[in-house]
């Protein structure tokens, strides 16, 4: 019998993306596997279960998980998910072991062998199944018009008949993927942007895009291409530079996120008291309670005459693009590992062993490991 791969709805309050999108499907298919999808598991990327040709259709969760080989999913699954899936079952998806241990304790205890989508190392050959930078990229992208949303004035320099209005100035923090998308498309919204990172290496990307680098004369570079850790002196001579950039904007766009941990704290709530009354800051990092100490995670606030706002799961809110490059990337991982319509891994891959968080009954990931077996304990 063939591989059979199943796609269930997604649960999570608020999710519109689907792990697998029509295109892709077809793909799969022609790699000799069976695709089952759970009835409506599209309808928030507005794609109809007709669309999806040569997969079978099941009308529930609990009868695809009984059935199906290998899971594709968005979220993490529930413990009740877990629970419903068959034992020796494979699921593939975003985990986040930090933030739900207790569903790695249980995919552990149900022998499920899961792979962790965030886990896939960042190396060239594996860039193709990079989710955090294709959904960052969506996430970016959207804050940019967030931020124009709610901004008191026009991005561009209007030439009116009542006279010229300036453009609005905005300034990215964090030049990573969303960062860099977040510049890129104010940019193109005419706005007057500029950009900043830690690591002084970003200035060109951040100039290639026809920003301007906030420079604040501190260079963080390290060695093999990671920052170091700076002086208390250095420190405050950065937050000072910053400070004055962040209270001259109209709109603020924060992106330093860091897989696991809390957000950095860049943003104090004196600073945005002495923002213009009317501007912006929206904290794409909120999932990690935000870059700005008065973000609260979720909820659009006003502080002093400022319109904080910290989205959560913000590439839901483009879900035809953002299912259709989640499953892109899950097709790049997952392809390599079937051989003849069959599963067969290889466990001695760097891509395949970094990314397994339970196998065989065990925990692979070392730190959550750690975690969960330490609270165990």
């Amino acid at each position: 019998m063939s591989l059979r791969l199943g796609v269930p709805k997604e649960i999570e309050q608020g999710e519109r993306r689907v792990a697998l999108v029509p295109a892709v499907a077809d793909r799969f298919i022609k790699l000799g596997v069976e695709l089952l999808l759970e009835t409506g598991a599209g309808a928030g990327s507005h794609l109809t279960d007709a669309s999806f040709k040569g997969v079978t259709i099941v009308p529930d969760a609990a009868s695809l998980y009984q059935q199906a080989d290998v899971i594709l999913k968005i979220q993490p699954p529930t413990e009740s998910e877990i629970e419903a899936m068959k034992a020796g079952a494979v699921v593939i998806g975003m985990m986040l072991p930090h933030r739900y241990p207790e569903r790695v304790a249980k995919l552990r205890d149900h022998r499920v062998t899961s792979f962790a989508m965030e886990l896939v190392p960042r190396i060239s050959r594996a860039q193709s199944m990079d989710i955090l930078s294709s959904q960052a990229a969506i996430a970016g992208y959207k804050a940019a018009l967030m931020a124009a949303d709610r901004c008191s004035g026009f991005f561009p320099m209007l030439t009116t008949a009542a006279g010229t209005i300036r453009p609005a100035k905005v300034l990215v923090i964090g030049a990573g993927v969303a960062g860099l998308q977040a510049i890129a498309t104010a940019k193109r919204l005419g706005a007057m942007v500029e950009g900043y990172d830690v690591r002084s290496a970003t200035r060109e990307q951040v100039q290639s895009l026809g920003a301007k680098f906030v420079d604040t004369g501190v260079s963080a570079e390290g060695s093999g291409g990671y920052a170091r850790e700076l002086t208390e002196e250095e420190k405050k001579q950065q937050q000072d530079v910053l400070d004055q950039h962040i209270m001259a904007a109209d709109a603020v766009i924060t992106t330093a996120a860091i897989p696991g941990r809390a957000a950095p704290k860049i943003i104090r709530s004196e600073v945005v008291e002495q923002m213009k009354p009317g501007a912006v800051i929206i904290d794409l990092a909120a999932e990690g309670g935000g870059n700005c100490e008065v973000t609260r995670p979720g909820e659009q606030i006003i502080h002093h005459g400022v319109v904080v706002y910290g989205p959560l799961n913000v590439p839901s809110e483009l879900p035809v693009h953002a299912s259709e490059m989640f499953s892109r990337n899950l097709f790049n991982f997952l392809s390599p590992m079937i051989q003849e319509g069959e599963f067969r891994p290889d466990w001695e891959d760097q891509v395949v062993a970094d990314s397994a968080l339970t196998r065989d009954g065990e925990i692979k990931h070392a730190p959550t490991r750690e975690k969960v077996e330490g609270q165990a304990s």
